[in-house]
């Protein structure tokens, strides 16, 4: 399991959850959605207190990746499987992105 907070113009939104390669979650933050002033971070993902569900990384954060020849570059140099979109999301879409959204990878501790 991996995961990473979601933010929208720096303002923490939610938690994103790879249970597994074809399990993700996503659910908002509740101080998030009780503000009636923060917009949903996309139209796919309206502000709900449910959480959401799918066997394929979200669109909304699937279309923050690089495609072909970058994806590859990406892939290489960062040493990251080309078809791990969680890991390369979690690796490139922290800073510099084109929206509002950026991922921050959150470390888990395992406790042994």
């Amino acid at each position: 399991m991996r995961a990473a907070e979601i933010y929208r113009d720096g303002s923490f939104t939610g938690v994103l959850t790879e249970l597994n390669r074809k399990h993700f979650v996503f659910k908002y933050d509740d101080s998030y959605f009780n503000d009636a002033g923060k917009p949903a971070i996309s139209l796919t993902l309206p502000k709900t207190q449910k959480e959401y569900s799918s066997e394929f990384l979200f669109p909304c954060f699937f279309n923050m990746l690089s495609e072909g020849v970058n994806k590859k570059l990406q892939s290489k140099q960062l040493r990251i499987d080309e078809e791990d979109n969680f890991g390369l999301l979690m690796a490139t879409a922290q800073f510099d992105t084109i929206g509002a959204v950026t991922v921050k990878p959150i470390k888990v501790i395992s406790e042994e």
